[in-house]
């Protein structure tokens, strides 16, 4: 099972969103505190609606509290600071990819020991970051797709009529 992990989250809604993201895609969401919200706040339980419930999520004191957890989890660290991009990497079926509060990313305190598994997505110019939840939905996607989208609906039907063949 794919594992997102958010350090330090503030924005209640993007954490939702990631919710439901992790759900549809069969990924586990742990949460590393402080967080910048309560885990029942509403924003939170809409932006992921009625999903929130099916979602297996953890929660940790802090990052070494989420380390003696996970011992020996492979870690991709998401970051604008790293030097390969997030295609040039192979995600285990198992591993873990971290992203960092939408305001100051992951501290470089923990950064400067994940230099080979830091990954960054491409964008243009000087854009500080991505919004937190397109980030997370497009590299666990990128491990998805890697992983043959094992498990999921590869498939689609419309509801009221037949495709033509």
């Amino acid at each position: 099972m794919l594992n997102i992990v958010l350090h330090e989250p503030e924005i209640p809604a993007n954490t939702g969103n990631i919710g439901r993201t992790c759900v549809a895609a069969g990924a586990r969401l742990h949460l590393i505190e402080p967080l910048g919200f309560r885990l029942t706040e509403k924003n939170l339980k809409r932006a992921g609606m009625d999903y929130w419930a099916q979602l297996d999520v953890r929660t940790y004191i802090d990052f070494e509290d989420f380390l003696d957890q996970n011992p020996g989890a492979r870690i991709y660290m998401a970051t604008t600071k790293a030097h390969q991009i997030y295609t040039e990497v192979h995600y285990e079926p198992d591993c873990y990819i971290m992203f960092g509060k939408e305001s100051a990313g992951i501290p470089e305190e923990i950064l400067v020991d994940y230099e080979d598994t830091c990954i960054r997505i491409p964008m243009i110019g000087e854009i500080r970051s991505l919004n937190l939840g397109n980030s997370a939905a497009i590299v666990l996607y990128e491990a998805l797709r890697q992983n043959g989208f094992a498990g999921m609906n590869l498939e689609g039907h419309l509801h009221r009529l037949d495709w033509k063949e």
